[in-house]
């Protein structure tokens, strides 16, 4: 009696299955722009040791005294410049020379001392602030800014189901984190799991503070109310109307010090026709910014204070998200965390390299085993 053959089952996918494909599908597709954006995020935590070794001539300069710092704001002021200015970086330790933001991606440096031009650089023509542009821009302005925050969610996806697909069982710990040699199929998953899950921690800070600082005025207000702040973000001073008086500038600046005498004074917004007031950006001795996020807002005709806001007396949201940009952009821990940023940008492109060998070589070996299986 012949037995009726059965027909195959076909089992129902699992979830496992389902976040497995959909890994692959966000890796192969997503994969390549993360990869872009995290290479271009190492090399801009050197942007500075790179203009070093660039141009030298930049370096070595003695700060400004107060009074050839407020003339040469004024020749700032009064020059025309290629295109509209947008914000003045005053002389460090770090970086000893005036440095001018224009609209573009224009940089131009200015001796501390005499306000003489030292280096004009573009984005036309200049890899680094390239680089900078599509790293925070994708070179379309505020729609790219849009598709970052879009393509930064599915980044965050695609490395938690990563490391959901990775988790061992109990006792298989050991095991999970293993790399192999050989054969090929094994040794390619193994490298992507093993690498992604050792430094797993690392590569989730830098994709969550990437994330918070395009969803920036979201994250400040879950991370107001998480902490119970007080007191909101800095608030719009009223604008000034221009008049026609001299403006004070040395007076302005020893006002903006007066109110906040332990910071520095590190990046100024000039008046403009629409609004008159002299902003300035200072940075606390317990800041992480670079530029400092405490804000004094200033009647350069009076050097009258308008406005101040002190980014170390805020609450404790504020001062977490104001720590967001110097840990994702290398500022902070010094040469240790600056390196280890680096490292974690080149992570995605490793990913993107093993992932796709394994699914290559796995799909070759399958085509090949049905070969087999055909000419059996």
């Amino acid at each position: 009696m012949t037995v009726p053959s059965q027909p195959s089952v076909r089992h129902p996918w699992r979830p496992r299955d389902l976040l497995r494909k959909l890994h692959l599908w966000l890796g192969l597709s997503v994969g390549l722009a993360f990869a872009v954006l995290a290479l271009s995020g190492t090399v801009l935590a050197f942007q500075t040791d790179l203009l070093r070794w660039r141009h030298p001539e930049l370096f070595g300069h003695a700060l400004p005294t107060p009074a050839q710092r407020a003339a040469i704001l004024e020749r700032i002021h009064d020059a025309h410049w290629p295109a509209p200015l947008r914000s003045i970086d005053t002389p460090t330790a770090e970086l000893p020379v005036w440095q001018l933001s224009l609209a573009g991606e224009k940089r131009v440096y200015l001796d501390p001392a005499d306000g003489h031009e030292l280096l004009t650089r573009s984005k036309d023509h200049d890899l680094v602030l390239w680089l900078r542009d599509l790293h925070t821009h994708l070179l379309s302005g505020k729609n790219g800014e849009t598709a970052l925050g879009i393509l930064g969610l599915a980044e965050l996806s695609l490395i938690l189901i990563g490391l959901t697909l990775w988790w061992p069982r109990r006792g298989h710990w050991r095991h999970a984190v293993r790399m192999y040699a050989q054969p090929p199929t094994r040794r390619w998953r193994s490298w992507h799991q093993s690498v992604g899950a050792m430094l797993f921690p690392l590569l989730l800070l830098s994709t969550l503070t990437g994330i918070t600082l395009i969803y920036k005025d979201t994250t400040r207000s879950v991370l107001a109310a998480a902490f119970g702040d007080r007191q909101g973000p800095p608030s719009k001073a009223r604008a000034l109307p221009p008049r026609d008086m001299p403006l004070q500038w040395a007076a302005s600046l020893a006002a903006a010090q007066a109110v906040l005498p332990d910071a520095e004074l590190r990046r100024i917004t000039l008046p403009s026709e629409k609004n008159a007031a002299l902003t300035v950006r200072a940075r606390g001795p317990r800041e992480w910014n670079a530029v400092g996020r405490s804000v004094v807002v200033i009647d350069p005709y009076s050097a009258t204070v308008l406005s101040v806001y002190d980014a170390q007396a805020q609450g404790g949201g504020a001062r977490l998200i104001d720590k967001l940009y110097p840990v994702h952009a290398g500022q902070v821990g010094g040469v240790p965390w600056q390196l280890l940023i680096g490292v974690v940008g080149v992570l995605p492109a490793f990913f993107l390299a093993t992932g796709f060998l394994f699914w290559r070589t796995r799909r070759r070996h399958l085509k090949h085993a049905q070969h087999m299986l055909g000419k059996a």
